[in-house]
């Protein structure tokens, strides 16, 4: 089966023309080597997936006959992505959050000089430790 077609009966693209585009792209490898759409996939193959900053390890068990259920697709695959890459994903979506919420639109004027006040205070507790 081609590895654009297992990558879409497995469920890790909603569409197989979307998966055809992340090999054409480099997104995934088989086996150490970077995959074209039309690469064949047997069981027992190392295939890395690179999707939303995470690299998804997968491993061939077997090769589906057309799309299965969600429920089905462990029968098909063996999911060997290590955990930190989650904790990283999150790490990174609160380090997004940290700075400035989501829907809160452009900094006001208030905004910027509250920041400008706060750089300032940060600096002359520098000034003073210097001169002591």
């Amino acid at each position: 089966m081609r590895i654009d077609k297992y990558l879409w009966c497995t469920r890790y693209y909603k569409t197989r023309s979307i998966a055809t585009q992340a090999c054409q792209k480099g997104h995934i490898t088989v086996n150490g080597q970077q995959a074209k759409p039309s690469r064949e996939v047997y069981p027992t193959d190392k295939i890395t997936v690179r999707r939303d900053q995470i690299k998804y390890l997968l491993t061939v068990l077997d090769v589906p006959q057309s799309r299965v259920g969600p429920k089905l697709v462990d029968i098909y695959r063996k999911d060997e992505t290590p955990p930190e890459s989650f904790e990283h994903l999150e790490l990174l979506r609160l380090s997004k959050e940290h700075y400035r919420a989501q829907g809160t639109g452009r900094p006001t004027k208030k905004d910027r000089r509250d920041l400008d006040e706060y750089g300032d205070d940060i600096n002359d507790d520098d000034d003073v430790a210097d001169t002591e």
